[in-house]
């Protein structure tokens, strides 16, 4: 209370105790994946594709940098979503040997080959490897110069890989001016590494003339590697789980209270599913990743604010997929959505590529909740950049596949390829649709950060009051958007806050207690239409 010590006139702001309850963001993922540099084993903001690029991709000769893993999919993952609406997420790089005291891991190598010298044919002279990653052998042709005057030491080099074909005429070791090579000629280090789209070189160190070490004729092939090598067979499932106190994985997102969608788009990679491997490595592969699923799933309930989109195995037919939904997974999670089959994207080389979907599905979450609000389902809405889908899905098929909580991904004549189911894994029909789990999260935790200010005041009438008028006006305006069923107000939700349930001894413990009803809107899933004869009438 102000002191009235003198006379004088007194000057008082008088708060009238309103304090607005303000939404919260909905439409901020993470991912947790490989990625070939960078900060590693903490979530980094990133705001756009080109700032992914700069902190996560690898450096390379020209000063550019390569944001792809071979056989990984992280940077598909986030390009995706950022393709699809997103506006920003988290990214944490997984590392089998830990954060690098300057914040960056050591890349992954792309496949290579050695071109071998003329020389005995036994000694390297050049290392060819992939620019990126490969989606098949790429063959490195050395041919003789053309032209009759094609000075010493010269050479063409050839590099196919499906349909793009590059050609290198009258290239050598040597340096313009040097004492064996014309001036006319180019370098073949210099002229691919700054040309070509395929292929990067690398000059090895070794004696005699640019003659002898000249590559010989024949083709060289790089082998498109599968994605255990390197680092990548390194990982293990706890490498993913993390750890909250390290802020590592999964776990170590629980520091950025902001996330709304959790992806790992890299379980795959991490642990392959061969079609070469043994019914035993297949078994010892899903059980790594359903472990993570898990840890996915266990994180998003825990923090109560956050979906797990998880993706389905590859190359999975519908009977499978269910299979493995039902029996080998067996989720069950209001806070988890699952999505099929793997999309078709175009690949780093201008080759198809098929990747999972969780990212391009993150940013159709964000740009329904951009463009309609998070009571909206994502779904009926086009996937942005995908080719295709792994698997055509017919009507028949998906009927089987809904109702376990398999979200299909199909193609449409005319309508392109989209998003055909909104449901969660929970077996609790009040949690069946995706919309409804995450407009409880977004009024949750609008609510959550509106009345801190409650903690330690006086607990009587008043503040109840106060709280009613706060609480109510806030679901007002969700009614008012459309978020909630109902004519009116009081049809739509109910703010208890009185005596009856903040009897004396709840009181006397230190606790308000704040009963919310809310009525939320739920998904034309199954639009009906019935038709009758009708026998008009005459005029």
């Amino acid at each position: 209370m102000p002191e009235y010590l003198s006379p004088g006139v007194y000057i008082q702001e008088v708060n009238t105790g309103t304090r607005p309850i303000e939404g919260v963001g909905t439409a901020m993922a993470a991912f947790v994946g490989i990625a070939p540099a960078g900060p590693a084993n903490r979530p980094v903001l990133i705001t756009n594709w080109q700032q992914y690029v700069e902190t996560f991709g690898a450096e390379e000769e020209g000063g550019h940098r390569n944001p792809h893993v071979s056989g990984a999919f992280l940077s598909h993952a986030v390009y995706g979503y950022f393709l699809n609406g997103g506006g920003r997420c988290y990214v944490a790089r997984v590392d089998a040997d830990g954060a690098r005291a300057n914040g960056k891991g050591a890349s992954l190598k792309m496949p290579s080959t050695q071109l071998l010298g003329r020389g005995g044919r036994t000694l390297p002279t050049l290392t060819a490897a992939a620019r990126n990653a490969p989606s098949s052998d790429i063959d490195i042709e050395v041919a003789p110069p053309v032209g009759d005057d094609a000075p010493e030491g010269t050479f063409t080099l050839k590099v196919k890989m499906g349909s793009q074909e590059e050609t290198f005429e009258n290239v050598t070791l040597g340096k313009r001016g040097g004492k064996n090579v014309s001036e006319a000629t180019r370098n073949v280090v210099e002229t691919v590494n700054q040309t070509s789209k395929l292929i990067m070189l690398t000059e090895l160190p070794g004696q005699g003339s640019v003659a002898e070490r000249t590559p010989g004729v024949g083709t060289f092939t790089i082998k498109a590697q599968p994605a255990t090598t390197g680092a990548v067979s390194q990982l293990r499932s706890q490498h993913f789980i993390g750890d909250a106190s390290e802020r590592s994985g999964i776990e170590g997102l629980e520091v950025a209270d902001d996330v709304t969608m959790v992806c790992a788009p890299d379980l795959y990679s991490a642990f392959p599913l061969g079609p070469d491997a043994s019914d035993q490595e297949k078994k010892d592969a899903l059980d790594k990743i359903k472990a993570v699923q898990l840890a996915m799933i266990a994180h998003s309930e825990r923090m109560g604010d956050r979906m797990a989109i998880l993706d389905a195995p590859p190359n999975l037919k519908p009977q499978e997929v269910k299979k493995w939904r039902e029996r080998d997974s067996n989720f069950d999670s209001k806070y988890a959505a699952l999505y099929y089959p793997w999309l078709t994207v175009d690949g780093p080389d201008g080759q198809p590529i098929e990747v999972p979907p969780c990212g391009h599905i993150a940013g159709i979450y964000a740009r329904s909740d951009n463009e309609r609000g998070v009571h909206k389902a994502p779904a009926n809405e086009v996937v942005r950049g995908a080719l295709s889908a792994q698997v055509q899905i017919t009507k028949g098929e998906q009927d089987v596949l809904n109702p376990s909580g398999i979200n299909c991904i199909r193609s449409f004549v005319g309508r392109g390829l989209r998003v055909w189911g909104a449901r969660t894994l929970s077996s609790d029909p009040a949690w069946r649709y995706i919309n409804v789990r995450r407009l409880f999260n977004y009024v949750e935790e609008s609510i959550d950060r509106g009345t801190q200010w409650i903690v330690f005041e006086p607990n009587d009438e008043d503040l109840w009051a106060r709280v009613r008028r706060d609480v109510s006006a806030f679901l007002t305006g969700c009614w008012r958007d459309g978020m909630l069923f109902g004519a009116s107000p009081d049809e739509s939700f109910f703010v208890k806050c009185d005596g009856e349930n903040n009897p004396s001894d709840v009181r006397d413990r230190g606790q308000l207690v704040i009963d919310v009803g809310l009525a939320p809107v739920k998904p034309a899933e199954f639009v009906v239409f019935r038709f009758s004869q009708y026998a008009g009438g005459g005029a």
